[in-house]
């Protein structure tokens, strides 16, 4: 065997065994990449989830507000009635009876639009909550697998522990949803 060919057989050797050491580096960005692509669907469907709530609590302020302008326009025609009534006192008094029991109808109806408008906006509050962890957890996956593949460049394993770090941080921050109530 030659000199170049002993050698050559060395570099390749060294190489194989660079190579091998990276693995487990490789393997971290894997599950990394995998992990960043989780949380930004769970990160997309949470904001989804908080702009159709969103929607959902807007039409049922508006339906408070119809109701709210319906019980004082009717409450306007009962006032108007009473300084109006003339010739037929009997009908006008039935009327604004009438106009009472929707009164009373749109009063309760108004209170139970706005617990549901307010429901629906603490369900928009809590979905911008869980999509603001989702998306710190996708921004520090993001940066733990870029600083992790510095060490494929520089072959020093303090970039794999750091990328680790933040990863760590990533993950923590997507399982604290969880906790949120």
């Amino acid at each position: 065997m030659e000199a170049n060919e002993a050698q050559e057989l060395q570099e390749h050797a060294e190489h194989g065994s660079h190579e091998s050491a990276l693995r487990p580096v490789a393997f971290t960005m894997s599950v990394l990449a995998v992990l960043v692509a989780v949380t930004t669907v769970l990160g997309h469907r949470t904001h989804t989830e908080a702009v159709l709530d969103q929607n959902k609590a807007t039409d049922q302020w508006n339906e408070y507000q119809a109701h709210k302008i319906r019980s004082n326009d009717t409450y306007l025609a009962a006032d108007l009635l009473s300084v109006m009534a003339g010739a037929d006192k009997g009908a006008a008094a039935k009327i604004a009876k009438g106009y009472a029991e929707h009164q009373a109808k749109w009063s309760d109806q108004t209170k139970d639009d706005m617990e549901k408008a307010e429901a629906l906006e603490a369900k928009v509050e809590q979905a911008e909550a869980r999509a603001n962890r989702f998306d710190l957890a996708e921004a520090l996956l993001e940066i733990g697998l870029v600083i992790t593949s510095v060490t494929l460049l520089t072959h020093s394993r303090i970039y794999w522990y750091l990328g680790m770090v933040f990863a760590l941080g990533g993950v923590a921050s997507a399982v604290s949803v969880l906790l949120l109530k």
